[in-house]
């Protein structure tokens, strides 16, 4: 019995959010990865009723429900802004997501954990990004926090999966924060998936940190850079320093089941045959 994989990209949401899954379905992906909003803007207007159905229509009609949409926020947000100033603006706007995501019928919402800037420690910063998130769990409901690893560029946290478990420690809701791997950034922050026993060291560093059940998504991306690097430069698949393999791994582990696994590869064009490929390598 062949692994029920979920398996997108993430398209484009111009012309309005309902063209998203028209867009993902004509690529194949039966996972749907998206903006549900400008995401170089701050602010954006709110949706009307009739695009808040459209968008359900367009997904019912494709198979794309709770369980396979995830959106991501805008990059613009710094749930751990050390400036008093700039994370009220971050919170006021993973808030607006949040509420989005509620209004749109949507799960989950998949956003970086943030910056400490060197104004505070990174203690400091993943209490404060845990503070974020309890605000914005405690104004809607029924929308998970999804929290995404990081190469670990600059000041950013949740390059470690020890940021990611610390921070969800702290959150009040549990039920309602997870996580998603970038491969990309997992490689560039040193978890080697590269080998059938680096892929299993990893995953089981995961399970040990944050555990499985937390696992809500995955960003397919192959990286430009080494592993280690602490750079964030995706690649398309088979064409940067992972290799084909990780991804061969992954379509054929079944703990890795029913996750929205989004790319974020850098050629549009080749999405289509990215997802091809992916969902021709289960059980091969």
């Amino acid at each position: 019995m062949k692994s029920e994989k979920w398996i997108g990209a993430h398209v484009s949401a111009a012309g309005g959010v309902f063209n998203a899954p028209v867009n993902e379905y004509e690529i194949g992906g039966t996972a749907l990865g998206l903006f549900t909003k400008n995401q170089r803007q701050w602010k954006a207007k709110p949706l009307s009723e009739d695009v808040i159905q459209q968008f359900k229509k367009e997904c019912e009609k494709r198979g794309y429900h709770q369980g396979n949409i995830l959106p991501h926020a805008s990059y613009l947000i710094n749930p751990g802004a050390p400036d008093k100033e700039k994370l009220e603006k971050s919170r006021a706007a993973l808030l607006d997501e949040m509420q989005r995501c509620e209004q749109l019928g949507i799960g989950l919402l998949n956003f970086h954990p943030g910056s400490h800037l060197n104004q505070h420690t990174p203690e400091e910063c993943l209490q404060v990004i845990a503070d974020s998130i309890n605000y914005v769990l405690f104004e809607t409901k029924n929308v998970m926090a999804v929290l995404e690893n990081t190469a670990g560029q600059g000041t950013n946290m949740g390059w470690h999966l020890d940021h990611l478990a610390s921070i969800m420690d702290q959150v009040d809701d549990k039920s309602r924060v997870a996580v998603c791997i970038d491969t990309c950034h997992a490689h560039a922050a040193g978890y080697d998936l590269t080998t059938e026993a680096a892929y299993e060291q990893t995953m089981q560093e995961i399970m040990d940190t944050v555990g499985l059940d937390k696992l809500a998504g995955i960003h397919l991306n192959d990286a430009k850079a080494d592993l280690g690097s602490r750079k964030d430069r995706h690649a398309s698949i088979g064409e940067g320093t992972m290799g084909v393999l990780p991804f061969q791994l992954m379509m054929n582990d079944s703990r890795l089941d029913e996750i929205p696994m989004i790319l974020e590869t850098p050629q549009p064009e080749k999405w289509e045959q990215e997802i091809a490929w992916l969902k021709a390598q289960i059980n091969t």
